[in-house]
């Protein structure tokens, strides 16, 4: 009996988590009527409502945010040990989906540090489209670049991304006009994500930057990549002027390779991380993807 109480307060952790029952369902491989049974029943064994329904879906009653809040760290030691207990003689791995330009200019290069941390835990990073497709749920842990709010309802935003103009030394010397102060917007070569997300016109993300600056000039010109890297490599070669994501820059700016005139504003957008698998392994992982936002 002890137990069937256990399993129904770790059903309504997970479902409070989620904050729905679709997503919960997803998560443990069952029907949405087969939750919503369990749900039921673990309610009448309480003898209280723990969720109430409202018109964008489900949120904690009073008395179930109590119940949540003291039982759910529990339950995940719980979960900590007997994963730990069970998993001793398996290497452990985390399938990673995310985009070349996250991978390449941002997660790589601080992976060892994991790795220092966590040297029994494999990555296995799969980064094969300018796009991540989050609805192939073939990764433990996905992280993806969208517009805020995110389509996804139940990813967790790791940080807002700022937009930067970045050119080569020499081109900004070529389209700066001294005589007005500014560059010669008409006549430069802008360089764009064709596709920053799903859905997204090709020219937006300098649309977006134009409106912010107040400059009136045709946006939908230029160069086209599918990768925002891609955008910054020309730049910094000379061919014209990227919009680049401040999280992908590294020391560029400083080592003179890359010139940024203006001030890089937020692009409303930001780095999602979204879990298919929630075990212990991917928790430690996404605390340390945390950690690394707040320390770089």
């Amino acid at each position: 009996m002890k137990s069937t109480l256990l399993h129904g307060i770790n059903l309504i952790c997970i479902i409070a988590r989620h904050q729905s029952l679709t997503s919960a369902a997803k998560e443990l491989n069952l029907t949405l009527g087969a939750v919503s049974q369990q749900l039921q029943q673990i309610e009448q064994r309480l003898g209280f409502s723990v969720f109430e329904r409202h018109a964008r879906g489900i949120r904690l009653t009073e008395q179930g945010k109590k119940l949540v809040d003291a039982t759910s760290h529990h339950l995940a030691a719980i979960e900590d040990n007997v994963f730990q207990l069970t998993q001793v003689s398996e290497r452990k791995q985390i399938r990673l989906k995310l985009t070349p330009s996250f991978a390449f200019k941002w997660l790589v290069p601080k992976l060892e540090n994991f790795h220092k941390h966590y040297p029994d835990i494999q990555i296995h990073t799969f980064a094969e489209g300018a796009l991540v497709d989050s609805d192939n749920r073939n990764f433990d842990i996905a992280i993806d670049y969208g517009s805020i709010p995110y389509k996804h309802p139940d990813a967790e935003l790791l940080m807002e991304e700022s937009l930067l103009p970045v050119m080569s030394r020499d081109y900004f010397a070529q389209h700066f006009d001294k005589s007005k102060g500014e560059l010669g917007w008409h006549n430069v070569t802008l360089l764009h994500d064709v596709m920053p997300w799903q859905g997204a016109v090709k020219d937006y993300e300098w649309l977006f930057w134009a409106s912010h600056q107040q400059l009136d000039f045709d946006t939908n010109r230029g160069h086209f990549f599918n990768r925002a890297d891609m955008a910054m490599s020309a730049a910094e070669a000379g061919v014209g002027i990227a919009l680049a994501r401040v999280a992908l820059l590294g020391d560029e700016v400083q080592q003179g390779k890359l010139v940024a005139p203006y001030a890089a504003i937020a692009a409303n957008a930001g780095y999602f991380v979204i879990t298919h698998i929630d075990d212990p392994n991917t928790r430690r992982f996404k605390n340390w993807l945390r950690e690394q936002v707040v320390t770089n």
